[in-house]
């Protein structure tokens, strides 16, 4: 006879297992993206482009990235997460393969557009999964450590892969992006498994349709609105500029760059699970992604402001690190915009709402980013965090204004 504490156990397994196995999808996701902020000067090298044009090239991620919510929330309501992750994870699979072969901007390209279709539900699945298997209350806490978990994909990003690129060149990080798609597509085939579908209500147009029509209604135009800029903060210093900012205006060497990235990358780990708990304990959603939102903003600010010939004087490398650890800390209320779609949608909605939220994070990431581009080689790259902070305060200024008492759908 089963001990009630090992049937607990066991379905305490059942249910952390697959959403881990999911989560690590995510890491993979985020090491790919990250990957060219710590390369940029030998990819541009290599390539033949200039900064702006490895902007260009790596924002064509993103656009793949967002474009590819409206079929990945389609099939996740229609064929269950196990289904999509496993054929995302093949597309990853051949993305870095193509990226690791690229031998100019064109082959970059596309490989970067591969990447990003596949790494396009990589957070998405796992939040789905629990959305459907929690309660809303308890989503918010569990969102946070997904994305914790996920997060520390940009931990390899940092002084792990700063040294294979330092010995290795920028190819083998694709090399190594490849080989943990494999495990983690082994990973999902064998530890998930997906309830029972609804048989769907529509056509296939009519679903897509339905994430659009989401994306724009009155319930989700508050986190539409701060997720625009809230993952485009994070990658224009984690995925882009913060590298070239280290070594190329505070004089850091590839290493040295790296490991101040690694200590801010940790507080990106960290950060989703503390506001997780915060969140489960006071609530209050809308004020915590607001401030959280604002306060990072003016932690760029000072970075910039503590460059050379800044109004703080040329900081230490000491003062970038903490100042960027706060940042990400700060940043990482950001699933919390997650735990708000997942309340204001009935649970046969949740696979189309969330990718209609996560369209806006990482379009917004893709315009903000190519926008970046023209910013920074007008103005130096400082110009480019004050445009990704500025732009965070906006569009936390529409959350608040979308999400007010009184507004529609409020």
């Amino acid at each position: 006879m089963t001990a009630p504490n090992d049937t607990a156990r066991e379905a305490s397994l059942l249910f952390v297992a697959p959403l881990v196995a999911l989560a690590m999808g995510h890491v993979l996701s985020n090491a790919v993206r990250t990957l060219p902020a710590i390369a940029a000067d030998l990819l541009g090298r290599d390539l033949g482009v200039t900064a702006q044009g490895i902007a260009s090239l790596t924002g064509a991620y993103h656009f793949a990235f967002a474009l590819a919510q409206i079929p990945i929330g389609v099939a996740l309501d229609r064929f269950g997460v196990r289904r999509v992750s496993l054929t995302l994870l093949s597309i990853v699979a051949v993305g870095s393969v193509i990226a690791a072969l690229a031998g100019g901007p064109a082959g970059f390209l596309i490989g970067q557009v591969v990447l990003g279709a596949g790494c396009g539900g990589m957070l998405i699945c796992p939040m789905t999964l629990a959305a459907k298997t929690l309660t809303p209350a308890r989503f918010g806490l569990w969102s946070g450590l997904i994305q914790a978990l996920g997060n520390c994909g940009m931990l390899l990003s940092a002084s792990p892969l700063a040294l294979l690129v330092e010995s290795s060149g920028w190819r083998a990080g694709y090399w190594t992006c490849l080989a943990i798609a494999l495990l983690v597509l082994g990973l999902v085939a064998a530890l998930v498994r997906d309830a029972p579908a609804a048989a769907p209500e529509r056509s296939l147009v009519g679903d897509a349709r339905e994430v659009l029509r989401l994306a724009a209604s009155p319930l989700l135009r508050g986190p539409v609105a701060i997720t625009f800029a809230s993952f485009a903060i994070v990658i224009g210093v984690r995925g882009l500029w913060g590298g070239p900012w280290l070594m190329e205006v505070k004089d850091l060497s590839r290493i040295e760059a790296g490991n101040v990235l690694l200590i801010a990358t940790l507080s990106l780990c960290l950060g989703p699970a503390f506001w997780g708990v915060v969140d489960r304990q006071i609530g209050r959603r809308r004020a915590l992604l607001a401030f959280g939102h604002l306060a990072a903003a003016a932690c760029l600010v000072l970075v910039v402001a503590g460059g050379p010939g800044g109004p703080l004087g040329a900081t230490s490398a000491a003062a970038d690190t903490a100042l960027l650890f706060l940042f990400g800390l700060l940043v990482s209320v950001q699933p919390l915009a997650f735990a708000l779609t997942r309340a204001a949608v009935p649970p046969a909605q949740v696979g189309k709402a969330m990718s209609a939220v996560n369209m806006s994070f990482f379009l917004g990431a893709a315009i903000l980013q190519a926008a970046s581009g023209p910013v920074v080689a007008m103005a130096g790259i400082g110009s480019g965090l004050l445009f990704f902070s500025a732009a965070t305060v906006v569009c936390t200024a529409w959350f608040l204004v979308a999400t007010r008492p009184g507004a529609p759908g409020r």
